[in-house]
């Protein structure tokens, strides 16, 4: 340790090293033990000069977008809020000091049934109430210590910002890609609303308040995304992806293939029969149409042909040649799977054959010669807005209808003469009104107004968007958060895709899916420079607290009512009652007693210590397991840095001996390869493979090389130099990485693998750590 320092003295002042450590750590002594209370000190002392650089658009530099999914402001950080945007700002950080031109944006998602029914329950506004939570979390992202563009601030309830998801919205219908149609939906009786399908569980209960679903036929907004289902597909396997294998098989799983393709047949009176099939060639051959019996239309009248069997009274236009179709309720023929129509083509099913002999549907074989190629068919109907897309038979159009207030309003007008009416450009944002009610419904004022078109009376659409419209687009949003435009086109082709996308995996279906369509969609239009709007993912895993359950039942108990007699087997008594208890790693939540206040982390800890604990031990991709047992390694790794310093600022401070060149040479070659062994592997693993935790461990390596003194003996063992009082600060294996990384044993070992090693105290020697290598000792001579 000593020779070491003398080699740090060589380089450094003595006149101005002191007070230059010193006004690094912001303190006027070091000599003082590192206490939490001390760390709060140091903390206290650069949060002043905690600086948040803003992305420079004159700058030259190469661009870098970091992007953490921006949180619902609930009030109150989690766990793994701290962990999502710990990993985000370090990464931000990082790119600035390898002189990137970073862009580190935050914001919030702020519309949604959460903070309305919060506020409900407290007779408040849901405006109100959000921005108390907003202004809440604000404050605890500071004290986080996050490197935000502040400047860029938005939240989905502002009304500067819905202005521009609601003109999304007139895009999209302008397009063709928003319409409105009946349907049975999935509706929450506890919330009161419609949810997509994806957003209702195996069991038929809502994903958010666990409500049994029921059936209800409502008038709904959707969106095409289906559309573009083949783009969305293939684009997944686009080489600019990284790191989104896991996400890619989510998505594609989804989206499914997209090996067939769907038609709108139009019905007087009705809205159009969706159909999809594989062979769209033949679409100008269809006879007939069919329903199952759970298809809307199926409850119309009927004439009933045979039990099962009935022919509506409705037909439905075939758009590809003007010819009428009859359409029959019946399971006689095959209905692709997920699909509940069908096309009657009895060209090329036999069943279709026999359904139209037996029910005298008449149809005549045609060759090739008559049939269209799929190319000139699917053109046809694209060009007449009746379809013509590839698609998956399972995936489904976007429902985005919300029987909700606290939302985005979706702006249509509805007049008995004109039909649904854009409301105009000119006239957006259509505000929300102020109330505390859960619909729009009751708020005539806000409900009765003109047509744009003809100017007689009509009224709004009362619905409010899905709230995965807001965050489909937000990413763009941050380009130029205060103009009075949606992005601006040109910044897009600078800033955009986003380089690193930070989330969690519950994410990875629905919002990534709507995000990548809103962007395909753009990218359509010539507004976006490339479809897919991020380059990679890290998809960051969960925060899990240690849980305690009643064996046999459902009630979960407070850690401080359990006795836990073995851990590693699972044997833990409910203190009180003496029940057994089952001990589990568990998402933290209050009703399971095992959430970790952050404020009380920060307090207890520091603001950099909650950091490196969240980021260390595992990588990011993995869930944490939340234990205490685990802070050592850090803990203990600060006091030695903190060792390091003091050490280094008196043998600075003191006139110590001269050593020789050879010596010197000596520990010189070794902190350079020590040196540029670890920051390179850090510098991989900021880069590449985003482990922060081997990042963590590398610093800690390269702390060991400071402090440790290695030597070897030439012949049978590896002599680690260390004082008998810092063992306690060094596990074996910290040891073990110093010494591997020393020259003396990297020619003793010449490359060999598999090596064994054993860790001895040595009792003849004072403080010496003998690593013996398992080899003869003639291998192992110099």
């Amino acid at each position: 340790m000593i020779s070491k320092l003398h080699k740090l003295l060589r380089n450094v002042q003595k006149t101005s090293s002191f007070t230059h450590i010193r006004g690094l750590v912001g303190l006027g002594s070091l000599n003082e033990e590192l206490t939490s209370e001390l760390k709060h000190k140091i903390e206290q002392h650069w949060k002043g000069q905690l600086s948040f650089p803003e992305y420079d658009e004159k700058s030259g530099l190469e661009k870098y977008y970091v992007l953490s999914m921006f949180p619902y402001p609930s009030g109150n950080l989690h766990m793994g809020h701290v962990r999502v945007y710990t990993i985000s700002d370090t990464i931000a950080r990082y790119q600035r000091m390898n002189n990137k031109n970073v862009i580190h944006p935050i914001g919030w998602d702020a519309f949604g049934l959460p903070a309305e029914n919060a506020a409900i329950e407290r007779k408040v506004a849901p405006s109100e109430w959000t921005k108390l939570n907003i202004a809440q979390m604000k404050q605890q992202l500071h004290e986080l210590s996050c490197t935000f563009e502040w400047e860029r601030e938005l939240a989905t309830c502002d009304k500067n910002y819905y202005k521009w998801t609601q003109d999304l919205f007139l895009k999209l219908y302008d397009n063709g890609f928003a319409y409105q149609k009946e349907a049975y939906v999935n509706w929450d009786p506890i919330d009161q609303t419609v949810l997509a399908d994806e957003q209702v569980d195996e069991n038929m209960r809502s994903w958010r308040s666990g409500a049994k679903i029921e059936r209800k036929l409502l008038r709904q907004w959707f969106i095409r995304t289906t559309r573009f289902a083949s783009d969305l597909y293939n684009g997944l396997d686009d080489h600019s992806l990284k790191d989104w294998q896991d996400i890619t098989k989510i998505q594609k799983n989804w989206i499914g293939e997209c090996n067939g393709v769907t038609f709108d047949f139009p019905i007087n009176g009705h809205d159009p029969i969706h159909l999809w099939t594989r062979h769209p060639e033949y679409a100008t051959e269809a006879r007939f149409l069919a329903v199952s019996n759970s298809y809307l239309l199926s409850k119309c009248e009927g004439i009933e042909l045979m039990p099962g069997t009935k022919r509506l009274g409705l037909t439905a236009t075939n758009p590809l040649n003007g010819e009428t179709l009859p359409i029959f309720v019946t399971d006689l023929v095959d209905y692709f799977e997920f699909c509940d129509t069908h096309i009657g083509l009895p060209t090329i099913f036999e069943r279709d054959r026999s359904f139209c002999d037996r029910f005298d549907i008449n149809y005549k074989f045609v060759g090739d010669d008559f049939k269209g190629t799929q190319l000139e068919v699917c053109k046809k109907a694209q060009e007449l807005g009746v379809g013509g897309y590839w698609t998956s038979a399972k995936l489904r159009d976007w429902l985005i209808s919300r029987q909700r207030y606290w939302g985005t309003p979706i702006p249509i007008i509805h007049c008995k003469g004109c039909g649904p009416v854009p409301v105009p450009r000119s006239d957006l944002p259509v505000e929300l009104p102020k109330l505390t009610e859960k619909c729009l419904l009751d708020q005539s004022d806000w409900v009765n107004t003109t047509c744009p078109k003809c100017k007689l009376k009509a009224r709004r659409e009362t619905d409010t968007m899905d709230t995965f419209v807001d965050s489909s687009w937000y990413y763009l949003r941050y380009l130029n958060v205060h103009k009075d435009s949606m992005f601006d086109t040109e910044r897009a082709k600078k800033m955009i895709p986003v380089d690193l996308y930070i989330g969690g995996k519950e994410h990875a279906t629905l919002h990534l899916y709507y995000a990548r369509f809103i962007s395909h969609f753009l990218y359509s239009l010539g507004l976006l420079p490339e479809k897919e709007p991020f380059k990679r993912l890290l998809v960051q895993g969960m925060v899990m607290g240690r849980s305690f359950r009643l064996r046999g039942s459902r009630q979960y108990v407070p850690g401080d009512q359990v006795n836990v007699l073995d851990a590693k087997r699972n044997k833990a008594f409910h203190k009180e009652t003496n029940q057994p208890v089952v001990t589990t790693w568990e998402k933290m939540s209050k009703s399971k007693y095992n959430g970790i206040d952050p404020s009380e982390m920060f307090k207890k800890y520091g603001i950099d210590t909650t950091r490196l604990l969240i980021l260390a031990d595992v990588a990011p991709t993995s869930h944490r397991n939340w234990n205490s047992n685990t802070f050592p390694g850090v803990l203990n790794w600060q006091k030695r840095l903190w060792l390091t310093v003091q050490e280094f600022i008196a043998y600075r401070s003191s006139s110590p001996p001269p050593i020789s060149n050879e010596e010197f040479k000596r520990h010189d070659d070794y902190l350079f390869d020590s040196r540029n062994y670890y920051v390179k592997g850090a510098n991989f693993n900021f880069k590449v493979a985003h482990q922060f935790n081997v990042v963590i461990s590398k610093m800690q390596g390269l702390t060991n090389s400071l402090r440790v003194n290695n030597c070897v003996n030439g012949i049978e063992c590896c002599i680690v130099k260390i004082p008998r009082h810092r063992l306690e600060l060094l596990s074996d294996e910290e040891v073990l990485e110093v010494a591997l990384q020393q020259k003396e044993v990297k020619d003793t070992l010449n490359s060999r693998q598999h090596v064994k090693y054993k860790y001895l105290l040595q009792p003849c020697y004072e403080g010496l750590i003998n690593i013996v290598v398992a080899k003869s000792a003639e291998s192992m001579v110099l």
